[in-house]
């Protein structure tokens, strides 16, 4: 059962196998990509629940593939992921419509916890 789609966006390979590792045996159909242009121009052609995102990212940073995802895709929720979270830029991304924050390094559960309340959270909109 496909509890959702979800898209990471990391230039990180660990991350975005992390991200597959802790998602894809609880049901969630999960798809990586290492820029935040590549996101974008995926989320054009496929339908996804919720966008994972970087924020140190080289050519597109995490604030601005929430931004871009937020003008075109509102319904969809933004979960950010960062090494260098600081008051100024959760904020800034709270503003802007992200779900949450999660930091680096992060376990299995708590990308899973974070992940579980944005679908609920969608399915309840």
């Amino acid at each position: 059962m496909n509890k959702g789609n979800i898209l990471v966006v990391d230039d990180e390979d660990i991350v975005l196998l992390s991200c597959k590792r802790a998602l894809t045996p609880e049901g969630y159909n999960v798809k990586t990509v290492r820029r935040g242009a590549d996101g974008i121009t995926l989320l054009g052609n496929e339908a996804f629940d919720i966008v994972m995102t970087d924020l140190k990212m080289p050519d597109m940073d995490g604030i601005e593939v929430l931004r871009r995802v937020k003008e075109g895709w509102p319904a969809i929720e933004v979960i950010i992921i960062t090494g260098y979270q600081t008051v100024e830029t959760a904020v800034k991304a709270i503003k802007l419509g992200a779900f949450d924050y999660i930091e680096k390094p992060f376990t299995p559960e708590q990308i899973l916890t974070v992940v579980n309340n944005a679908v609920a959270r969608r399915a309840n909109q």
